[in-house]
């Protein structure tokens, strides 16, 4: 309703200014409500105006915020992402150092044992 409201005062105000006009090159002189009613007409024109361009900027901001929501869904995607790639790199280093370990654990035992058989050895020589 008071969008109703508003357009019928603008189509009043528009048409006492078209009056208004008429008179002025009618060359008539021009009462204190005349001179008003254009005054009024002209804040009535730059008050649209203003409204048109907080439209567009209000329009400006919401596609601002959205592209700014895509863009942190984005991070938030790619920070899954890298969190992944590293859980599964640790992972694997785990594994690479569990398998070294083993390794290192049957080589020292084959190295005990390689010792012992010397240790065993000296001993023969030396009995005979």
């Amino acid at each position: 309703m008071g969008g109703e409201i508003s357009s019928i005062a603008y189509d009043a105000l528009k048409t006492a200014a078209e009056h208004i006009y008429g008179k002025i090159k009618e060359g008539k002189k021009l009462s204190t409500e005349d001179i008003f009613l254009l005054y009024l007409g002209t804040i009535v024109e730059e008050l649209r105006g203003v409204r048109a361009e907080v439209a567009r900027l209000e329009k400006r901001i919401d596609d601002n915020n959205k592209r700014i929501d895509e863009t942190n869904q984005k991070m938030v995607e790619m920070h899954q992402e890298l969190s992944k790639r590293i859980d599964e790199t640790n992972r694997r280093i785990d594994d690479t150092t569990k398998m070294l370990l083993q390794k290192i654990d049957e080589t020292n035992k084959r190295i005990d044992a390689v010792y012992q058989l010397l240790l065993e050895i000296r001993q023969l020589v030396a009995q005979r």
